[in-house]
């Protein structure tokens, strides 16, 4: 499965947000710059995010972005499918696959369906038990080790 610049710029934005979590909105320019990601492509993808009740937007002078959740609620998998859609290696792997035949002439006893839905039951347990949270965790963490000074 490929994650494509959706997902992974998805995830940074709200990253940065979860960031400043309590210090009101930031802008997406902002965003963009420490991430340094593209600030137009960021407008396209914060509207399926807010429209999913993953972000906020705030008008105004002094507006911007902000996370609708506490970062300990959202999971990379949420912002996975928000913008890439169900997180699955193949479409006969999918939990909603009802189309025999599309995939093999026979899904229900294709052993290679078995492998492809064990593939995505494992994607899925990964990215829905990393929340943003977790991720401002481990960067601190990674910074905390880049400071360190020894006499």
């Amino acid at each position: 499965m490929y994650i494509s610049t959706k997902g992974r710029y998805g995830t940074k934005a709200l990253f940065e947000l979860a960031q400043h979590q309590g210090a009101g909105p930031v802008a997406l320019r902002e965003i963009a710059e420490k991430q340094g990601l593209s600030e137009h492509y960021l407008e396209q993808l914060v509207a399926p995010l807010r429209k999913a009740g993953l972000v906020n937007s705030v008008r105004g002078a002094q507006g911007g972005y902000m996370l609708a959740r506490d970062p300990g609620e959202i999971t990379v998998g949420d912002i996975l499918r928000v913008l890439e859609g169900p997180v699955s290696p193949t479409e006969c792997a999918l939990e909603t696959f009802e189309l025999p035949g599309k995939c093999c002439l026979n899904p229900e006893t294709c052993p290679d369906r078995d492998v492809w839905i064990k593939v995505r039951k494992s994607i899925e347990e990964v990215v829905d038990n990393i929340t943003l949270a977790d991720l401002v965790e481990e960067s601190r963490r990674h910074t905390d080790k880049q400071l360190m000074y020894y006499i």
